[in-house]
């Protein structure tokens, strides 16, 4: 079934003015009478008039710290969460479920709205495609990818559970099978799911930033290549600023239902504000508000869908049935299904690096070569035909140091690289910009090679620039380059004293993303940079 729709007025807002802490390891602290404390999937920071409304009309105030799907649920699992929150409210509790140590630790859930992932392009793209009016299944979409008829962006499934949700629905599809899947069925759909993958040409870790990088490259304002459309949910593509056409699979979708789950620890005033809480964001009015405002789905019956959800009864696609599936499934994404990657790492190797610093990047470093061995360390680590580049600075650039991760057998060249990460030694200056425009070369020599591979820049430095080319001489080369070149992301990593502003403007001119990671560690930073390369 396709649904055409008409703008909106913006794109939905992310983390602006959400919670007095967005940072899952720094939790918001013992709760103030009439706080509800919850540990959330980014999505939901767009719920906060809502919650700004419901903390008048009941007194419960809802402070949120932010986390992607994997990475809560390991919190949850491991009893971190139970130190600082009441609650916790993703988009899903499916993963959750499937860990034995998480699942006890969930107490009530309250399903409050449902967003189901679908598939969003443009009216012209749609007719071309011969989908106009007719209905479709994923087959025919993996098909029709796999012939570069279509291109689209999506998240990063362990990131980010829109991309999660679409990758166990199109396999789920796919399978054909009705049950859950398992191991065997992952392995038999993989052909047609490579085929599927093969037309992403944009990742990204959250849904939000995905459907803002999509409108700036449409709209001329981001050096990255053009995609057709977005994988994402409904309710996000509902708030596009340009109409699209949403493509509902006729075989099914996967929803998320966004219950607000108390955990089994809350406190007995927890779960009164809980309750109060969730009676309220129940009401009719309310949940007619949530829709008119979200564009996401009520949860009560009570509450008819309006006009822009034409599509009303959707089949929901089996999820699967262990987490050892779901984990296999998300490796396999990284490892062979997707497009594979290319990073360079221009890092600070100054001598301002020098003692806990220095160290802290070696531990970043290998923490991506499979030393963290958390649930998030395992899916953000160096994956399976993988490129990596580390490219040291410090009053110049040092010598590229260039490694392809093979599919089979990764450890040998894993090795490699965290050899060279705890050799790394600070001295000397920050010669950011001559550094960070030698990386070109490098990068250009290999896209020349191999142009089929996401490729971006990690930019790591804890101090202003002190070599002889600053800010604008870089503005001034990236300008020259060619799209190839230009439409690179890179994604700085402020920490120490970086400055800020100039590494604003790096990745605003690349299409990047600014990563803070001065209040954190650095392992922290590269593992969320992971969901956008």
């Amino acid at each position: 079934m396709i649904r055409r729709l008409v703008p909106a007025v913006a794109v939905v807002a992310l983390l602006a003015g959400c919670s007095d802490s967005t940072d899952p390891d720094r939790p918001v602290g013992d709760a103030a009478p009439g706080t509800l404390r919850v540990l959330a999937g980014s999505e939901l920071a767009d719920l906060q008039p809502i919650l700004d409304e419901a903390a008048k009309a009941t007194g419960i105030s809802v402070k949120f710290s932010f986390t992607g799907t994997i990475e809560g649920a390991e919190k949850v699992a491991s009893g971190a969460a139970e130190q600082g929150f009441d609650a916790v409210w993703f988009s899903s509790n499916r993963y959750l479920e499937l860990v034995p140590e998480a699942q006890k630790r969930l107490g009530t859930p309250t399903k409050v709205m449902s967003s189901p992932v679908v598939l969003g392009l443009p009216a012209e793209k749609v007719k071309e495609l011969g989908w106009d009016g007719k209905r479709v299944g994923w087959a025919e979409i993996a098909e029709a990818a796999g012939a570069q008829k279509f291109t689209y962006g999506m998240t990063d499934p362990s990131a980010s559970n829109s991309g999660f949700s679409a990758l166990v629905g199109v396999a789920a599809a796919l399978s054909g099978s009705g049950s859950a899947l398992d191991a065997a069925r992952i392995d038999a759909v993989a052909p047609q799911l490579k085929q599927f993958f093969s037309a992403q040409k944009l990742s990204a870790g959250s849904s939000g930033w995905l459907s803002e990088a999509y409108v700036r490259r449409a709209r001329g304002e981001d050096p990255g290549t053009k995609v057709d459309g977005l994988i994402n949910y409904e309710s996000v593509l509902l708030s596009m600023p340009q109409p699209l056409t949403l493509v509902y699979p006729s075989d099914g979708v996967v929803t998320a239902d966004y219950p607000l789950t108390l955990l089994t620890s809350a406190s007995s005033e927890a779960r009164e504000a809980h309750q109060k809480l969730s009676d309220h964001l129940r009401g009719a009015d309310v949940q007619r508000k949530i829709m008119e405002t979200t564009h996401r789905r009520p949860a009560v019956p009570q509450v008819p869908l309006d006009g822009r959800f034409a599509t009303k009864d959707l089949v929901e696609l089996p999820f699967p049935g262990s987490q050892s599936a779901v984990d296999g499934l998300i490796t396999t994404y990284f490892d062979q299904l997707r497009r594979p990657s290319r990073t360079l790492y221009v890092l600070d190797t100054s001598g301002s690096m020098q003692g806990d610093r220095i160290e802290g990047l070696r531990q970043a470093l290998t923490g991506l070569t499979g030393a963290d061995e958390s649930l998030a360390g395992k899916f953000s680590r160096f994956h399976g035909r993988e490129q990596v580049t580390l490219l040291p600075f410090s009053s110049g650039a040092r010598p590229a140091l260039r490694y392809e991760v093979p599919q089979n057998d990764p450890r040998p060249v894993l090795d490699q690289i965290r050899t060279t990460a705890t050799g790394l030694e600070a001295s000397g200056g920050t010669a950011i910009y001559s550094s960070l425009r030698g990386g070109y070369d490098v990068l250009r020599q290999q896209i020349d090679a191999d142009p089929d591979r996401f490729t971006s820049i990690v930019l790591m430095t804890d101090g202003e620039n002190t070599g002889s080319e600053g800010i604008t001489d870089f503005q001034l080369f990236h300008q020259s380059l060619p799209p190839d070149l230009k439409g690179i992301p890179i994604f700085p990593v402020l920490f120490g004293e970086s400055a800020t502003t100039e590494m604003e403007q790096v990745a605003k001119m690349s299409g990047g993303k600014v990563f803070d990671a001065r209040s954190r560690s650095l392992s922290a930073a590269f593992k969320e940079i992971r969901g956008y390369q």
